[in-house]
């Protein structure tokens, strides 16, 4: 055996193999999801299928998928692996998200040892199915969102399989964009590849074998201590999501989560079964949900690796909203999947509020816009998350225009690219002070408002918007946040409040606004201090209106606070308060 130092370099060696790999995709895909967003994850895995040695930063999504498709793969080749072997899948409920999520296989080999797994999942824009860009917030069956790959080999013994290529290429409405990110993907893995051999020409493929089961091994001993720093006992929670996009019908979704010193059990017994709509979550994205949060609460910096994650337990029923059976559809799967990792988050708040916010916008109202250029004669198509407002915390205000929870290192592209390659004009990106944030002692961030502008003969538009009717959640007596929604401008017609559409048609003109919601707040709105309260008239946050009914804070003419008035103020909304609540 190496020496511990040695054996410490080959561990790093892994994890930059798989930074490496994780930024030469993004730099050499194809689509705007892929190089501006960074919509996918990269990671190493053992040869023995049981989880992840390194991943690199990323979606946190997809941070339970990654092991799945690997072991996904053993389960269906075995011992027919080969070397230079590509394998694609993208079937949920075995080892994924939804369809356009497609994951790529590569076995480490030396001589005729298996090593290991590279694995690679990145959005494909466009896979198929009944609308422009896949996803859509109208399928009642999987057959209706794209082609699936049930582990397919793509490139045998690094030959391309002509076959499934072509198969994929005639069931793209884009074939260039996702042929290139395809190729992009197996280019991005073969860098990690190449790291991986030196490594073990350098040192020996016994020794960077090793390194791989201390790695597991170092995130179980680091996972374990943090475990026992947090409260022990049972947290429960429950919420609603707005709908399924097929009914009105909000679906009912509960957590019981269960600390002890050694386990970190979440359990969602109770939840809706599995519904109509594309909104079921399938089992590796509740494992990933549940996976973001403990993270969130144990260590944020810590290598997601299957060490790490060994603590954890998660129950889900078989067709259930967290664990859909076939051929429930999944295209938007994080409408249930962000629930998973807020209903914990919910629970465990009050208790650990030095780490939790309250709730944030949660939703991360996913965009599809695509038509034809015209002047190019090429399809074009925008597929992103939008940020929104994150929930005040138990000592400060929250953080105003971030990606949701499930989206982690996701980027928003910038106007310029869009404009620059597609015929849109965005003509508003600002703060969302028209809906406002939840108010508190703390109060949430503030959502954003983004509005596109046609500027071709049609396109085509999809979203899917969650925590509308059912907002971002206060804590301690802190206000809701306002709730996510969409409006649609359309030549005479009048304006259109959504929160799920699919592929709905646009002309030359028409616009759509997107208002993400602003976060929950945290404590009451009274214990503000009247200086932060007067630093958000300034900064036109809020209105002084508002300040006087919420906060209790009265501004005089010449915009100094009244400190006399604003502490009688306060006593008589205290009194109305307390006569109206019972606190």
């Amino acid at each position: 055996m190496v020496d511990p130092f040695t054996l410490e370099i080959i561990k790093n060696g892994l994890v930059v193999a798989s930074e490496e790999m994780f930024y030469a995709f993004g730099r050499t895909a194809k689509s705007p999801v892929i190089y501006e967003v960074l919509d996918y994850a990269v990671g190493i895995a053992d040869a023995k299928g049981r989880g992840l040695v390194s991943q690199a930063p990323g979606v946190p999504g997809f941070s339970g998928v990654l092991d799945f498709t690997i072991r996904e793969v053993l389960d269906k080749w075995k011992n027919e692996i080969k070397p230079e072997d590509v394998i694609a899948t993208n079937i949920p409920y075995s080892g994924g998200t939804h369809l356009n999520d497609v994951a790529l296989i590569m076995p480490i080999f030396y001589k005729d040892i298996l090593v290991g797994f590279i694995a690679n999942k990145g959005h494909w824009s466009e896979i198929g199915g009944m609308h422009f860009g896949s996803w859509t917030s109208d399928a009642t069956e999987i057959f209706q969102e794209g082609l699936q790959l049930p582990s397919v080999k793509l490139y045998m013994e690094g030959k391309p399989n002509r076959d499934i290529i072509d198969i994929i290429i005639a069931n793209s409405r884009m074939p260039e964009a996702t042929l290139g990110d395809m190729e992009a993907q197996i280019a991005s893995m073969r860098v990690a590849l190449k790291r991986i051999d030196n490594l073990i020409k350098r040192y020996g493929v016994e020794n960077v074998m090793e390194a791989m089961e201390m790695l597991i091994k170092d995130g179980e001993k680091l996972s374990k201590l943090r475990l026992k720093s947090l409260p022990k006992g049972i947290f429960e929670a429950e919420d609603y999501i707005d709908d399924d996009g097929i009914s009105d019908n909000p679906v009912y979704v509960r957590v019981k989560v269960t600390i002890t010193d050694d386990e970190f059990i979440a359990d969602f017994t109770g939840s809706s079964n599995q519904v109509k709509g594309p909104i079921n979550s399938p089992l590796p994205a509740t494992v990933s949900a549940v996976r973001e949060v403990f993270m969130a609460i144990t260590d944020p910096h810590a290598m997601p690796n299957a060490g790490f994650f060994s603590p954890l337990k998660i129950i889900a029923p078989e067709g259930s909203i967290f664990n859909p059976k076939k051929p429930a559809p999944t295209s938007t799967y994080w409408e249930s999947m962000s629930y998973a990792t807020d209903l914990i988050w919910k629970a465990l708040a009050p208790y650990i509020p030095e780490k939790l916010s309250a709730g944030h916008f949660l939703s991360i109202l996913a965009t599809i816009l695509g038509g034809y250029n015209e002047e190019t004669n090429e399809p074009f198509a925008i597929v992103e998350p939008q940020p929104g407002g994150w929930g005040a915390c138990s000592d400060s205000d929250g953080e105003s225009v971030l990606v949701a929870s499930g989206d982690g290192e996701t980027y928003i592209a910038s106007a310029e690219v869009y404009e620059r390659k597609m015929p849109i004009l965005i003509e508003r990106i600002e703060l969302n002070t028209e809906d406002g944030p939840g108010h508190g002692k703390y109060r949430g961030g503030l959502g954003v408002i983004k509005d596109y502008v046609i500027l071709s003969k049609e396109a085509y538009f999809t979203v899917s918007i969650g925590r509308s009717k059912f907002p971002p959640w206060g804590v301690n007596g802190g206000y809701n946040g306002p709730p996510n929604y969409c409006i649609i401008y359309k030549k005479n017609e009048k304006p259109k409040i959504v929160r799920k559409v699919a592929s709905i048609k646009l002309e030359y003109g028409d616009k759509i606004s997107l208002h993400s919601a602003g976060g929950g707040g945290w404590g009451d709105p009274l214990d503000r201090d009247p200086v932060k309260v007067l630093d958000d008239i300034k900064n036109e946050y809020i209105t002084v209106d508002i300040a006087r009914k919420i906060y209790g804070v009265v501004i005089q003419d010449d915009g100094k606070i009244n400190i006399e008035e604003t502490l009688k103020l306060r006593k008589e909304l205290k009194g109305k308060r307390h006569n109206t609540h019972g606190t």
